[in-house]
């Protein structure tokens, strides 16, 4: 798994409309780069939906925000549609950059084993570095506070560490 202040891999990949995203057209501006296993599951679903409300918010901070996974450009296109979502998502069927970023990895399931995607997250600085990773991603995760359950959403916790991160 890459660390904080290592050079983010290159990559590059075609987006749901079969168009060439490369880290080296976008270095300069800050990258969320984030991959989850497949799509039109239940929790990849509600972290595209979560990230396509946000968009606004990541925008004003001067973000792009890119979903990964291994699914062909159609299947992206198919998911954008059925969901109506408005962010990039990569194309990675070779899983060149799963495995370049760490997130191909062996995973357990109801006993079985299988090779997929760990669901993760980049943030990645204008310098072209890794500048937070969010490992084995909860989308949303429930909290007691003052014995009162709350739920945690994992893109605001990015929109929180990229706000931080830009401050410094």
């Amino acid at each position: 798994m890459l660390e904080v202040n290592s050079i983010a891999p290159d990559f590059c990949a075609p987006n749901q409309d079969d168009v060439e995203i490369c880290l080296r057209d976008i270095k300069g501006s800050w990258i969320v780069l984030y991959f989850y296993p497949r799509d039109n599951t239940p929790g990849c679903t509600t972290e595209a939906c979560d990230f396509t409300a946000s968009m606004p918010e990541f925008d004003n901070l001067d973000a792009t925000i890119l979903g990964v996974s291994p699914d062909t450009p159609a299947k992206h296109r198919n998911f954008i549609e059925k969901q109506n979502l408005s962010i990039t998502l990569l194309a990675d069927v070779e899983k060149k950059m799963c495995e370049d970023y760490g997130v191909w990895q062996l995973k357990k399931f109801m006993g079985r084993e299988s090779m997929g995607v760990v669901r993760t997250t980049f943030i990645i600085n204008p310098k072209g570095e890794i500048a937070a990773v969010w490992e084995k991603v909860s989308v949303r995760k429930k909290k007691k506070v003052n014995g009162e359950t709350i739920e945690i959403l994992h893109v605001d916790e990015v929109k929180e560490k990229l706000q931080e991160l830009q401050t410094k």
